[in-house]
C-alpha cells in the first residue's frame, strides 16, 4: 500500500479543515494588525499637523519683522492651513480604510473619536490663523 493511500478520506478532510482554520486565523490576525497600523498612521499624521502648527507659530515669532509686515503672517498662516488639511485628510483616509475592515481579536477603533480629534485640531488651527491676523489691535497689515 502506498503512502498516498495510508490515510483514509476522513483524516485528509480533517487536515484540510485544520489548515483552512489556520489560514483564516492568520488572515484575521493580519487584518487586526492592519487596523492597528491605520491607527498609528492616523496618529502620525496628527503629530505632523501639530508640527506644521508649531512651524507656523515659530516662523511668525522669529520673522515677525519681515517687510512687508503681512509676509510673516501669510507664511505662518500657510503652514497652519496645511495642518488643517493634514488633520482632515488623515481622518478621511483612516475612516475609509477602517470601513473596509473588521476587528477580530483587538478592540475596534472609535471612528467618532478620530473625527473629533481631526476637527478639533482643524478648528483650533483656524482660530489660530484668525488670531494671527486680528490680534494686533485689528490692524491687518502689521
Amino acid at each position: 500500500m502506498s503512502d498516498k493511500h495510508a490515510y483514509d478520506h476522513g483524516e485528509t478532510c480533517e487536515e484540510d479543515e485544520a489548515s483552512e482554520a489556520l489560514a483564516r486565523d492568520r488572515t484575521d490576525m493580519a487584518e487586526d494588525r492592519t487596523i492597528m497600523a491605520v491607527e498609528r498612521t492616523f496618529a502620525g499624521w496628527i503629530r505632523t499637523a501639530f508640527a506644521a502648527i508649531g512651524i507656523g507659530l515659530a516662523f511668525r515669532v522669529l520673522f515677525g519683522e519681515l517687510q512687508p509686515p503681512w509676509l510673516a503672517k501669510a507664511i505662518a498662516s500657510m503652514f497652519i492651513g496645511f495642518a488643517i488639511f493634514l488633520a482632515l485628510n488623515a481622518e478621511k483616509r483612516a475612516r475609509r480604510s477602517l470601513e473596509r475592515m473588521k476587528t477580530h481579536a483587538v478592540e475596534g477603533p472609535d471612528h467618532p473619536r478620530f473625527r473629533l480629534l481631526a476637527w478639533g485640531v482643524s478648528v483650533g488651527a483656524a482660530v489660530l490663523i484668525a488670531g494671527l491676523w486680528i490680534l494686533n489691535d485689528g490692524d491687518l497689515t502689521g
